[in-house]
């Protein structure tokens, strides 16, 4: 028998051993047929130190690890285009984290650039923002500053990441929305950043996948069954089009492009509309290879004219990247055509070249690629790096206030603006003149009073628009003012100006500790940690150092009452208990003001839920209507059953119920994600929520009587609230009811359909 478990023993390390060797080969295959210069001995030496160092070691999945690095490897290799020393660095990259070799000893078998790389790949312990920060920022941070130094530390990272979305099944839920989360605020609009536009897209749409399953596949199911349509659709288009081609004597390639599910999703979310509803699920690429690579340019403006006598263009959606690459090396004319069957669809023009760019990402061709030479587009990449410089150079004390700093430049999209000398510089949309400033020089940012944008006069925040000229005016006695953070966008602009305003408060908090010290020193007392805590809790104030600075601003004035207080030992707070679950209600009004009073009272807190360690994260937590009250419902976004929910366990160590679609949930998801939860509900239709309808169509006498109706008398619906405006014929109106989950909400809507006038419906989330 036991000769028997033996023999299968033996059988499967066989099978796996055969696997894994067949993965390995495949990643040399892929290599071998790239335009990189075959450092086989390297790559090999790496791949068995590497399955060495992980011997014995599983993924949840059950697979052997080694696996996971020859993966990330591969997505490199093949999906990415990087050489030889990525592809090693890629096989190393959890080596040092997950095992006792160390980054030296990668560094004298390697080499000091493998190393580096994988250094900056592995997680780091302690905290640069501190103990209670997050380890995803930490981590980030790290990969960051290795990145300024070498690209390819972070394009691998995307591959790693990559591979953990597309094994994402093995995992718990709650690590799921964890990762799904960090995903789609960070890792997707930084591979977007990249020109990663393919990888880019897969990561949002695993996220989706994994964040709001049904959904997901309502979405792939409806494109499936439009696939025909879309097909048909594609061929009708085209063929005009390839007729015009051939006739020019262009070589050519034709591809449709449907939009991904998250981003059809997300549109449906941002205007509030149906699958049905959206009109551009259909492109059309052309990639061609020009007759000549000099003239690249003036063939895409051929082929664009050659469209336009076919189709007629949408005039305001016409799109020159080709002049004007994006910041990513992204190169196409995009432009707008209406179809014979009357339906808008995007064209994008592309050379061969611009393609690869495009698909691959234009950092993998930067720098590192054996031979090659930097061109000018690379001065874009450049200069984001040399911003993300800056934004490390002086990084914020809270990890969510550095990781929204790196993804105000992640996600802009670009204008093109000119200075008064006619020199262009990119900037995101939505950027002010004070933005724009802060781009030239901090000097002449903190400086500036006002802007002229085409020689008009206007305030420093004022929004610029593409093509505007803009001239900054400055004066020698202007300082940083505190509301300059709430118009400023970019993330250098916001990083300077909150670095200078700390640099202040700082004297101020030094100045306020002297007045305190003074004060307490003249009524025969010392400044100790408890006497501070009594008077920031007298004060209504959070920490600190905001006590410091009060003082120093002269905000707070210290007097007998402060001295009444640290002598009585009371704290004199001011502050109510937070009210919890403040939309929940029931039928009668008497539940309603007990649940007021109790939400009223101190006591009420115990009630919550409170987590220790021995609490199972692992494990969903179940909402139903014995336990909804020991829940937090913050007002971020009101979840109610129904909704793709999970719980937080917030610093009180209680937990939170957001939608998993909440943007406080995506900074929470990237920044705590080790205190995120599975939330399900377990409601039975007993107790009511609150929720607001969004209405536009057309004026007609009896309209708001018919909604009434349909409400009130035929589904039996309590309307709260109600609040119509109409003008021009046009109305659009809230209105505010009682229900019992999503499921309501969905048949309402659907028979707030059937009434006559009304163009548009939504839930305001």
């Amino acid at each position: 028998m036991n000769k028997k478990h033996s023999l299968t023993e033996e059988e499967r390390a066989l099978q796996e051993e055969e696997l894994v060797n067949n993965a390995f080969q495949e990643l040399l295959n892929s290599y071998l047929s790239s335009p990189h210069r075959k450092k086989i001995d390297k790559i090999t030496k790496a791949f068995n130190f590497a399955k060495q160092a992980h011997k014995g070691v599983r993924r949840l999945s059950g697979e052997p690890y080694i696996m996971h690095p020859i993966a990330v490897a591969m997505i490199a290799s093949n999906e990415m285009g990087l050489g030889s020393t990525s592809i090693c660095a890629a096989l190393l990259h959890d080596v040092v984290e997950d095992t006792d070799y160390t980054v030296e000893d990668i560094e004298n078998i390697f080499g000091s650039k493998i190393a580096q790389i994988v250094d900056g790949l592995t997680k780091i312990s302690g905290g640069i923002f501190g103990e209670q920060a997050s380890a995803q920022a930490e981590n980030f941070k790290k990969l960051l500053l290795t990145m300024s130094d070498d690209i390819r530390v972070i394009l691998i990272k995307i591959c790693d990441r990559l591979h953990n979305m597309r094994t994402l099944a093995s995992q718990p839920a709650n690590k799921q929305y964890k990762i799904a989360g960090e995903t789609l605020y960070i890792y997707a609009p930084l591979a977007n950043r990249l020109g990663l536009n393919k990888i880019k897209n897969e990561l949002e749409d695993l996220s989706f996948r994994y964040e709001h399953p049904e959904e997901y596949q309502s979405i792939k199911n409806k494109l499936k069954s439009n696939e025909e349509s879309l097909n048909e659709q594609f061929d009708q288009f085209t063929e005009p089009i390839r007729a015009a081609l051939d006739k020019m004597g262009f070589q050519y390639v034709l591809k449709a492009r449907v939009k991904s599910p998250y981003s059809i999703w997300s549109k449906m979310q941002n205007k509030h509309i149906t699958f049905d509803e959206i009109y551009d699920i259909l492109a059309v690429r052309i990639i061609f290879t020009p007759k000549n690579r000099e003239e690249e340019i003036n063939e895409c403006f051929q082929i664009y004219v050659a469209i336009n006598k076919i189709y007629k263009s949408h005039p305001d959606r016409m799109r020159d990247w080709v002049n004007n690459p994006k910041a990513n090396g992204y190169q196409a004319i995009h432009l707008t055509q209406m179809s014979k069957q009357g339906r808008w669809i995007e064209v994008q023009i592309r050379s061969d070249r611009m393609n690869e760019i495009a698909e691959q990402g234009f950092a993998a061709h930067w720098k590192y690629k054996e031979g090659s030479v930097v061109t000018d587009d690379e001065g874009e990449l450049n200069d984001w790096l040399r911003t993300i410089k800056e934004i490390l150079d002086d990084p914020q004390p809270d990890a969510m206030d550095f990781l929204d700093a790196i993804k105000l430049n992640l996600f802009a999209s670009e204008i093109f603006v000119f200075t008064p000398k006619g020199e262009i510089m990119t900037m995101p949309t939505g950027c002010t003149a004070l933005d724009f400033a802060f781009q030239i020089h901090t000097f002449l940012g903190s400086h500036c009073i006002g802007a002229k944008v085409n020689h008009k006069l206007v305030p420093l925040s004022h929004k610029l628009q593409s093509g505007d000229q803009v001239e900054i005016l400055t004066s020698k006695t202007q300082h940083v003012q505190p509301e300059w953070i709430h118009f400023a966008s970019t993330a250098k602009a916001k990083g300077k100006i909150q670095a200078i305003l700390r640099r202040d408060g700082r004297e101020l908090q030094k100045k306020g500790e002297e007045i305190l010290r003074a004060f307490l020193e003249s009524k025969g007392l010392e400044l100790t940690t408890s006497v501070v805590d009594k008077l920031c809790s007298f004060h209504d104030v959070s920490k600190h150092e905001k006590l410091f600075q009060s003082l120093g601003q002269k905000k707070i004035i210290l007097g007998d009452k402060d001295i009444d207080v640290l002598l009585s030992k009371k704290n004199g707070s001011s502050s109510g208990w937070r009210k919890y679950v403040p939309f929940l209600g029931s039928d009668s009004k008497k539940d309603d003001k007990e649940r007021n009073d109790e939400n009223d009272s101190d006591d009420n807190a115990k009630t919550l839920i409170v987590v220790t360690k021995d609490f199972n994260r692992k494990k969903p937590v179940f909402i139903n209507e014995n336990n909804i009250h020991r829940y937090v419902f913050p007002s971020c976004c009101h979840a109610i059953p129904g909704d793709d929910a999970l719980g937080f366990i917030d610093n009180k160590q209680h937990i939170e119920i957001h939608q998993r679609s909440c943007p406080v949930a995506a900074k929470l998801k990237t920044s705590f994600g080790n205190r995120i939860l599975d939330a399900k509900w377990d409601m039975h239709k007993q107790l009511f929520f609150d929720a607001t309808i969004q209405v536009r169509g057309i004026d007609r006498i009896g309209l708001l009587m018919d909604l009434a109706q349909l409400l009130s008398g035929q589904l039996n619906v309590n309307m709260r609230k109600i609040s119509i405006s109409c003008e021009d014929n046009i109305f659009e109106g809230t209105i505010l009811l009682r229900i019992h989950d999503r499921d309501d909400m969905e048949m309402i809507i659907d028979k707030l359909k059937t009434v006559d006038g009304l163009t548009e419906i939504s839930q305001i989330k």
